[in-house]
């Protein structure tokens, strides 16, 4: 049987792809061990890479996903295609030190802990080429990371990681699976404390391709970080959701001052076009931030967009329908208000998250 499973997910990584198999050749020659390649529909030759490596090799296989994106999720799948006890994740750009891995196999199999991590902060661990600015957005997420894991640890932001299979079966039901961040994931789902070990390693600098890190990586973070905060009863999507909702209250009150006050329309043309035009914001940023990951295109664009207008025009009535009741029953103007922004709100986005952005 497989002893470890190394999982590696990738995005456009066509040259990194044979010196990381031969560097891991290399180190694991007296362990029995896979590799899977977990791709993101990469448009870079990755794919055709990937095929011709498993041909050649038969401890290395591949995942092509396609219309799913998001490394936590990637890893996950690539966990569930196997049946070694032990399971690591590393970066598909050799900026993690593969020979680590020796060592967190064997903390491991001593079996007095569940998780061995790589780690950039202790003794012995570095950062490589990073600016100062980039190792202070590090550190912040570090600290932020640290409030919610309730682990003592130096590294929760961690890419590089060996966890044992039954640690991993404790959890993988709890994985919110947002973001790219699958370590911090796994510590804040275990059920109690998880024991932890930590290897030093020195972060490498990038050989081929480009960096993953965008501000959609960094959205995702906060998504994820937002869902463990509040144990998965608020969802992050939803805080977005609303986000974007106050926004277009800033565009409809612009576009109504606009067309009442200076264009001189009439009060029910000028509501009708702010209205229209705060929509038609809303499903756009919408579909580009809360949404990403959904992201409507092509000819779904346009029928998103009309779905999107027939739920936000009943959720508009069901909002002035509840703060109207509520204000007959005898309470506050403000409250009632809110009252029936907070069902139209849910409704909004109940109902998008059926019809708008189905999968």
């Amino acid at each position: 049987m497989t002893e470890l499973s190394v999982i590696i997910p990738t995005f456009n990584e066509v040259d990194n792809i044979r010196p990381l198999y031969d560097a891991l050749d290399k180190v694991l020659q007296e362990i029995d061990w896979e590799v899977v390649f977990v791709d993101d529909d990469s448009t870079d030759g990755t794919i055709d890479e990937l095929i011709k490596l498993c041909h050649e090799k038969p401890n290395a296989r591949r995942i092509h996903r396609i219309s799913r994106r998001g490394l936590s999720s990637a890893c996950v799948e690539g966990f569930q295609t196997t049946t070694s006890p032990y399971l690591a994740v590393m970066d598909g750009d050799l900026q993690h030190d593969e020979t680590k891995l020796k060592d967190m196999l064997e903390l491991l199999k001593v079996g007095d802990c569940d998780l061995v991590l790589g780690s950039r902060y202790t003794a012995g661990g570095g950062f490589g080429d990073w600016d100062q600015n980039r190792i202070k957005v590090s550190k912040f997420a570090t600290k932020l990371s640290m409030l919610i894991t309730g682990q003592t640890i130096s590294d929760p932001m961690s890419g590089f990681f060996m966890l044992t299979r039954s640690a991993l079966n404790k959890c993988i039901r709890n994985l919110s699976l947002q973001g790219y961040k699958l370590l911090l994931d796994i510590l804040t789902s275990y059920p109690g404390q998880m024991k932890i070990k930590e290897v030093p390693y020195e972060f490498r600098e990038r050989q081929h391709g480009d960096s993953k890190l965008d501000s959609m990586i960094i959205m995702e973070f906060a998504m994820m970080l937002i869902e463990k905060v509040t144990r998965g009863l608020i969802p992050a999507r939803f805080i977005l959701f609303s986000a974007v909702g106050a926004s277009g209250l800033i565009v409809h009150f612009t576009v109504l001052y606009m067309t009442f006050n200076i264009a001189q329309f009439g009060f029910t043309v000028a509501q009708t076009i702010a209205t229209f035009v705060a929509m038609t914001s809303n499903f756009f940023i919408n579909n580009w931030l809360t949404y990403h990951d959904k992201r409507l295109k092509g000819k779904r664009l346009f029928t998103g967009l009309i779905t999107f207008y027939a739920v936000c025009s009943l959720g508009s009535i069901a909002n002035i329908s509840v703060s109207s009741f509520i204000f007959e029953q005898k309470y506050t103007w403000y409250v009632s208000g809110l009252a029936g922004v907070l069902i139209g709100t849910v409704w909004n986005y109940a109902a998008t998250s059926i019809l708008t952005w189905r999968k």
